[in-house]
């Protein structure tokens, strides 16, 4: 008994002659270094923006795929001149599909495809191999899955929002809609609906309640339209330097080669769904929304994710292999430095573009919205909520429709 207490007394000293040491470091760096911690910059954390985009894959959705497939590249540039107190933020994208009888009927017929991810290129590629047949669709159920398995931020100062597009009633399935709704928001997750049809059956249908409930907005569109293309003088560059800048790449890594080469078959996508699409992703590829740090060097030395020292001979491209640190060093700058000019040249371009097609619309007349035109009307009224500001929002491209009916 003694010698235990004795332990706890010897415990209690030792930690209270820390207590006092620590407090005297303290003093002593408040005195001596207390003007250069008032210099030092105070990092603020990088805004983030989270969207979950939910589709319709049930048998009459196969128009909703393509302008998803379309358009997907024109929803993320809309980011590309967002700002929250002068910083850049993070864009993250998840994918669900659901309402197809291929998908296990004990999971109510849903799938995510992608949690939330930088790696954009990733989610092209899934879009792409999306299918659809006959099924139910269960709207509560989805949103409710959507909500719940995501790795939300928990703060409210981020911008987190879900797009569920889909054309049968909203109320189907075994989970009330109104409940999930209702939980979302209370995370202060926002619930957007695109309903597939006309406006008066998305409003029966309860869509319209459904965004009511979780402080989003209610959109209506024809998942059938294809998306407009005005051809612009300065397309046909555009596009070629979006594939060139391929060639600034410098695979490394165990994923180095499958990621290199699915860039290059998401280019092919992208031109295969239409030339709009091409050069939207062209665009997103020139700007800092577009991140590879997984497997390309240049963007993991630019973000600090690796030093080029600590990289294994045999996880470097073979032309790198033969090098010496110097000559290695000097490689990775030439392709950094290239990047940089293509990417700074496709932008300067855009925003020639941007005015050309502007002036152009404004020729043509309104008809109904696509599921790009929705999503992209419907971020940019919320993310300014979330006290972001668009510093191109006047010249912000006008490629898509920007109004849907509501």
């Amino acid at each position: 008994m003694r010698k235990t207490t004795l332990t706890i007394w010897l415990v209690s000293v030792v930690s209270v002659l820390c207590a006092v040491g620590t407090v005297r470091s303290q003093e002593k760096i408040s005195e001596v270094e207390k003007a250069e911690l008032i210099k030092m910059p105070i990092v603020e954390k990088k805004p983030l923006v989270q969207m979950a985009i939910l589709l319709d894959t049930s048998g009459s959705m196969s128009g909703l795929i393509d302008q998803a497939r379309t358009e997907l590249w024109a929803i993320v540039n809309e980011f590309i001149f967002a700002k929250r107190n002068g910083l850049e933020p993070e864009i993250q994208v998840a994918l669900y599909e659901y309402g197809k009888n291929s998908l296990p009927s004990e999971k109510g017929y849903i799938r995510q495809i992608v949690p939330f991810t930088t790696d954009l290129d990733k989610v092209s590629e899934e879009i792409f191999t999306l299918k659809t047949n006959g099924g139910d669709e269960y709207c509560g159920r989805v949103i409710k899955e959507a909500s719940e398995q995501l790795k939300w931020s928990s703060s409210n100062d981020d911008l987190k929002v879900i797009f569920i597009a889909g054309n049968e009633p909203f109320t189907q399935g075994p989970v009330d809609y109104r409940q999930s709704c209702k939980a979302a928001i209370s995370k202060d997750i926002v619930v957007n609906t695109i309903h597939c049809g006309s406006p008066s059956a998305g409003i029966e249908g309860k869509w319209k309640n459904g965004a009511m409930l979780a402080d989003g907005q209610y959109m209506n569109i024809d998942h059938n339209r294809k998306a407009i293309h005005i051809d612009a003088p300065q397309d046909k560059e555009i596009a070629e330097l979006g594939i060139r800048l391929n060639e600034t790449y410098i695979a490394y890594g165990k994923r180095g080669t499958f990621a290199y080469e699915r860039q290059s078959a998401q280019d092919r996508n992208a031109s295969t769904a239409s030339k709009e699409s091409l050069l939207q992703r062209a665009v997103t590829k020139a700007s800092r929304n577009y991140r590879n740090e997984a497997w390309d060097l240049v963007d993991a030395l630019k973000n600090n994710n690796v030093q080029l020292e600590d990289i294994k001979d045999e996880e470097l491209p073979k032309e790198m292999q033969k090098m010496t640190a110097k000559e290695r060093k000097a490689y990775v700058e030439a392709k950094t430095k290239r990047r940089d000019e293509m990417q700074q040249k496709i932008q300067q371009l855009n925003e020639r573009r941007k005015k050309y097609i502007a002036e152009e619309m404004k020729k043509l007349q309104k008809e109904g919205g696509t599921l790009g035109s929705a999503v992209i009307k419907a971020v940019r009224d919320q993310a300014k909520e979330k006290n972001f500001t668009f510093e191109s929002s006047e010249k912000s491209s006008k490629n898509l429709e920007p109004d849907a009916s509501q």
